[in-house]
């Protein structure tokens, strides 16, 4: 088994090691050396990647016991030297040390079990088994980051069986062998097998981003240390540009965007208005047994409500709404007729999708204006 470095020193980038062996597997070539700086894939926390020699590693994992190296290229046997991809391992570090900060104060506020967490590309999501208010996220949020101010030590202890019953330590399941016990000041006591950083002030911030009812408890998402500059860098980014296109200050781009909202809204009522009042006109001197009309504005609503006015005058009355580059929704109806066999040849005939009911159908065509007309005059 190999000496496992991380544990020794966390902020190891480089090292030199011997490699004992190197085999094809499915992602690439397996290798395994005799000690190693890289951290495998555990407890939620990716596994490093760097090189060995010239040869990128792209994961590390554990496998029956051993620690794998997954590599592009095979590696020769013999010594050589390893880096590690530290700004990535750093970014990890935080971002695990930060979460047994949230979620040791969690537990000490409302006293819920971490039962899930992911350490993602973009975020950390954390679940609990309870339900944890507006109120109480903000609390645990400005605890864990006064937590992170102070700047306190983060240890890594290895009780013994007799040490560890006088230890009340989180754990998400039952451990086997020589437990490894993160501790952090009085904020957190969890069995852990990750790296973390030697003091809470290098983990930078944690930021509760958003949290939502999962099964019976809660999940949380979390932005920690880089990952949180960078979230709030690409957050203001757009606050900028909203602000700048609704000419408002960045502090007043509620207001505006409600503003412009109800402009919205009275522009779409009044063009509702004024798009029935064309309908009408258009269906004033409609006749016939079977009608057929277009409509440019590619609305199936609009399609369905010039249809209904139609049907009021013809026997079977057809819109299709849209145009030949784009495709045109549809609405046939009729007041004395079951449309819904003209629907399904319709479809059939038009590559169209849709359904309905006996008095109207619905749906869209890929089909050009020709082929429609085509269509309606042969049924």
């Amino acid at each position: 088994m190999a000496r496992k470095l991380y544990y020794e020193n966390a902020y190891i980038k480089d090292f030199t090691a011997t490699v004992i062996s190197c085999t094809g597997g499915k992602r690439g070539f397996e290798v395994v050396l005799d000690e190693t700086a890289f951290f495998p894939e555990g407890g939620g926390q990716p596994g490093d990647t760097g090189f060995i020699g010239e040869t990128e590693v792209i994961d590390t994992v554990e496998k029956g016991g051993e620690i794998i190296h997954i590599c592009k290229t095979a590696v020769e046997t013999g010594k050589t030297e390893c880096r590690l991809d530290f700004e990535k391992r750093f970014t990890n570090m935080q971002q695990h040390t930060g979460e047994h900060i949230f979620s040791g104060i969690q537990h000490s506020v409302c006293g819920f079990d971490n039962v899930g967490f992911h350490m993602g590309e973009h975020c950390i999501t954390v679940d609990f088994n309870g339900v944890i208010s507006a109120e109480e996220l903000e609390r645990i949020e400005r605890l864990s980051n006064e937590a992170v101010f102070k700047n306190i030590p983060v240890e890594a202890l290895y009780p013994s069986d007799e040490e560890l019953e006088n230890y009340a330590y989180r754990s998400k399941k039952e451990l086997e062998g020589q437990i490894r016990l993160t501790k952090i000041g009085d904020v957190d006591l969890c069995a852990c097998c990750g790296t973390h950083v030697a003091y809470t002030g290098e983990v930078g911030i944690i930021k509760a981003v958003s949290m939502m009812n999962y099964k019976q408890g809660v999940r949380i998402t979390l932005q920690i240390g880089r990952k949180a500059l960078e979230d709030y860098k690409e957050k203001n980014r757009s606050v900028l540009e909203i602000s700048n296109l609704l000419k408002a200050k960045t502090e007043e781009i509620t207001e505006a965007v409600e503003r412009t909202l109800e402009k919205l809204k009275e522009s779409v009522f009044a063009y509702s208005v004024l798009k029935k009042e064309l309908f009408a006109l258009k269906a004033k001197d409609a006749e016939g047994e079977r009608f057929l009309a277009f409509d440019d504005s590619g609305s199936a609503d609009d399609a369905r409500i010039f249809s209904d006015m139609l049907a009021e005058k013809v026997g079977i009355a057809a819109v299709f709404s849209g145009d030949d580059e784009n495709g045109y929704k549809y609405a046939v109806t009729s007041r004395n007729t079951d449309v819904r066999e003209i629907g399904k040849s319709l479809n059939a005939a038009l590559s169209g999708r849709g359904g309905g009911k006996p008095d109207m159908v619905q749906g869209s065509v890929a089909a050009a204006k020709e082929q429609i007309e085509e269509f309606w005059k042969s049924i």
